[in-house]
């Protein structure tokens, strides 16, 4: 019989930072955490990222029932016997990104999201919760890279695709900062635990959501150019087209995407769903 070794150390680190897995193991920043999302016995969470489960143990101890999905499914298979098999706890090995979230919790049945989320997913995991309908947490308390944070609280002037997303649905505020020390391994960039509570509906009126963020995409196509230039490029469209569509929503063509209001992506999204329809 051959048995085959077990992958060094050295190689399952590297494997769990290309994953984006930094295990947060600050106490004070685990209570933050779980004190901002409000918890009591009566409370139903689902935990996206689990890890080690440093902040599970947290939430299995203050709420009702947790779901943790859990990407790495090696971590997955450990994590009830790591927490002493809690009989409130369950563990689903899959991507947060694409799970059927009927596997979470059915529609209509309250629930909080509660998530140290790795950055490379942090934006559609967001959206995805987000934009669920029925199945739209209650409340949101993630851990982000601070920078996509910070982008996601700024008010009107500062916002990013992703804060529109966010301002959309919910209002979010920073609860604190973390710094890189309190993760093994580091992290090269400091994080933020942040605080999203859903609006009971959007904030905005629109007949198709979708339709509504294909131009907010194309708008931030290249966020660093004029809205005229970004636009035109999104769309494929030329410049005097972008330029038209912007000066009849009553938005200034030399003005960057980032200082649209919701309200101004409101106008762009109908006064191009018109030109569509009617053609011109």
């Amino acid at each position: 019989m051959v048995r085959l070794k077990a992958a060094p150390p050295e190689s399952r680190s590297r494997r769990r930072k290309a994953l984006g897995q930094h295990f947060l193991d600050d106490d004070s920043i685990l209570d933050t955490i779980v004190d901002a999302a409000e918890l009591s016995s009566n409370d139903d969470v689902v935990e996206v990222g689990p890890g080690k489960g440093a902040l599970t143990r947290r939430l299995v101890d203050r709420s009702r029932s947790v779901t943790a999905v859990e990407m790495d499914h090696e971590l997955a298979d450990s994590l009830p016997g790591r927490l002493g098999r809690p009989a409130n706890l369950s563990v689903i090995s899959g991507d947060a990104r694409e799970i059927d979230l009927d596997r979470l919790t059915p529609a209509g049945f309250p629930y909080k999201l509660v998530a140290n989320l790795p950055y490379y997913a942090s934006s559609p995991i967001l959206r995805r919760f987000l934009e669920a309908g029925e199945r739209q947490p209650t409340l949101l308390v993630v851990m982000l890279q601070e920078e996509v944070a910070r982008s996601i609280e700024a008010a009107d002037g500062r916002m990013s695709l992703l804060a529109v997303s966010v301002h959309l649905y919910a209002e979010p505020s920073i609860v604190c900062r973390v710094p890189p020390e309190a993760f093994d391994p580091a992290p090269k960039v400091s994080s933020a635990v942040i605080k999203i509570v859903p609006h009971k509906a959007p904030v905005l009126e629109l007949d198709d959501v979708d339709a509504f963020f294909n131009i907010v995409r194309a708008g931030f196509a290249s966020p660093r150019k004029r809205i005229r230039n970004s636009l035109a490029i999104g769309l494929g469209t030329g410049p005097e087209e972008a330029e038209a569509a912007l000066s009849k929503a009553g938005i200034d063509p030399a003005a960057r995407p980032e200082t649209l209001t919701l309200q101004d992506w409101q106008s762009l999204y109908f006064q191009t769903s018109r030109a569509a329809a009617y053609g011109s």
